[in-house]
């Protein structure tokens, strides 16, 4: 007899043979350690990615008419677990966990056939431009404007906090073809050429001294009607579709990520002979649930839009699951390393080569970016209690560190006010408000 969440053998014996060959191809083709000098890494990454493809591991989600393996659920698990631990590169931009499914559910059969491919193999790369400086987690404010001139769209603004921009061969954005004060009523999905007259990228420094980031400017911008997706006016119902898309893998992806950085954290612990520490041991106990939490909750997110189309609130949970787990990790990773982990990456003295401390200077960001830590939390409060938004008063949350027993029914507390607190599953390892 088999619990639900084991398989009978012969499905349990074809996942491992299917885990086996992954792991022959990812071995047998790993592309190397990536360049060194930062022009030659997209080029890099390029080349793995249509070799990828090529081969037919590319999109293990991903319908075969478009290039992907269009596997079962079981061995999407396995194949991201199975990526995260050879190693390779990602994808290169944000078009493929955000726009590609957008694309599937409301683009015209043109739009698939012309985009979804080379999307895949990494042949044309897409960055996301949604956020604006007046208009970051209240997207329905946007004002960068489209305005209708025939067979195109005439556009007109700014996005800022746009992940790799500089990059980027087409932006996946939002623009307002309404009124401003139509608001969401008012916003349609455009696909524009990043390399249209018009368009100007400027970098953004962030802490770690990196460029992930830009300002993207348009300014008379001619962008062909055929690029718009869905409706004229009706990009807001598009743009729930990818967020929530977007936090869904990210928490697959992540979910395997964080479990080898996790391993490694450990090691390097080990190592350093700081594992007879009661309270580190305590923390990695904790840490280690949160993994196997962050796991489930993609699953779940997965099952409901296989069965429904839509990731829902589980996303916005997913999401306060993973920003808090990495600033965590980062931030008792610094601390376990001492005067070593404040180290930069050009001293000799840095503990592998500094990685811990960028990641920390990194993911000071993450409870900000695709929506504010209090935004998602709004979410679940509206959308998985059916809970009026409070607008009168603050949101504080409280992470508590648990003890080891108790690490798994550790809370996020929601606070409309300080008498009526509402509680969501989230473990979390500090206390701090808002």
């Amino acid at each position: 007899m088999t619990t639900e969440r084991e398989a009978p053998p012969a499905v349990a014996d074809a996942d491992e043979e299917f885990r086996a060959r992954l792991r022959e191809f990812f071995t047998a083709h790993h592309p190397g350690r990536p360049p060194k000098d930062p022009r030659e890494r997209v080029p890099w990454t390029k080349a793995w990615l249509a070799a990828l493809f090529d081969a037919g591991y590319a999109g293990p989600g991903w319908p075969r008419e478009f290039g992907g393996m269009e596997l079962p659920f079981a061995r999407q698990v396995i194949y991201q677990e199975e990526f995260a631990r050879a190693r390779v590169p990602g994808p290169l931009g944000t078009g493929l966990n955000i726009a590609a499914p957008t694309i599937l559910k409301y683009g015209t059969e043109e739009q698939k056939r012309r985009w979804l491919a080379p999307m895949l193999r990494g042949e044309v790369v897409w960055a996301q431009g949604y956020s604006e400086p007046e208009a970051g987690s209240d997207l329905p404010g946007l004002r960068t404007t489209a305005r209708r001139d025939g067979d195109e769209y005439v556009v007109n603004g700014q996005k800022v906090w746009t992940s790799h921009a500089a990059d980027a061969d087409l932006f996946f954005s939002l623009v307002r073809t309404g009124t401003r004060e139509s608001r969401q009523h008012g916003i349609t999905y455009l696909v524009i050429d990043s390399r249209a007259p018009g368009v100007q990228v400027r970098p953004l420094r962030d802490l770690t001294g990196g460029h992930l980031f830009a300002e993207v400017f348009f300014d008379e911008v001619r962008v062909p009607a055929a690029n718009r997706i869905g409706e004229e006016n009706g990009g807001w119902r598009l743009a729930r579709t990818s967020l929530g898309h977007e936090r869904a893998a990210g928490a697959l992806n992540q979910a395997a990520l964080y479990r080898r950085v996790l391993t490694e954290l450990e090691d390097l612990a080990r190592e350093r002979g700081q594992l007879a520490d009661p309270v580190v041991c305590e923390a990695f106990v904790d840490l280690e649930i949160r993994v196997h939490v962050i796991r489930y909750n993609a699953e779940r997110i997965i099952g409901d839009i296989l069965a429904t189309g839509e990731a829902g609130a589980a996303s916005s949970v997913s999401r306060l699951l993973i920003t808090a787990f990495e600033q965590d990790i980062h931030e008792f990773a610094v601390d376990l390393l001492g005067p070593a982990g404040l180290l930069g990456k050009s001293d000799p003295q840095a503990v592998q080569r500094s990685r811990w401390l960028q990641g920390f200077l990194r993911t000071r960001a993450s409870t900000i970016g695709a929506g504010t830590r209090e935004i998602q939390l709004n979410t679940v409060r509206i959308q998985a209690t059916g809970m009026a938004p409070d607008k009168t008063s603050s949101t504080y949350i409280t992470r508590k560190m648990p003890s080891a027993p108790t690490a798994a029914i550790s809370w996020f507390s929601v606070r409309a006010d300080t008498n009526k607190p509402m509680e969501i599953y989230a473990p979390a390892t500090h206390k701090r408000a808002i």
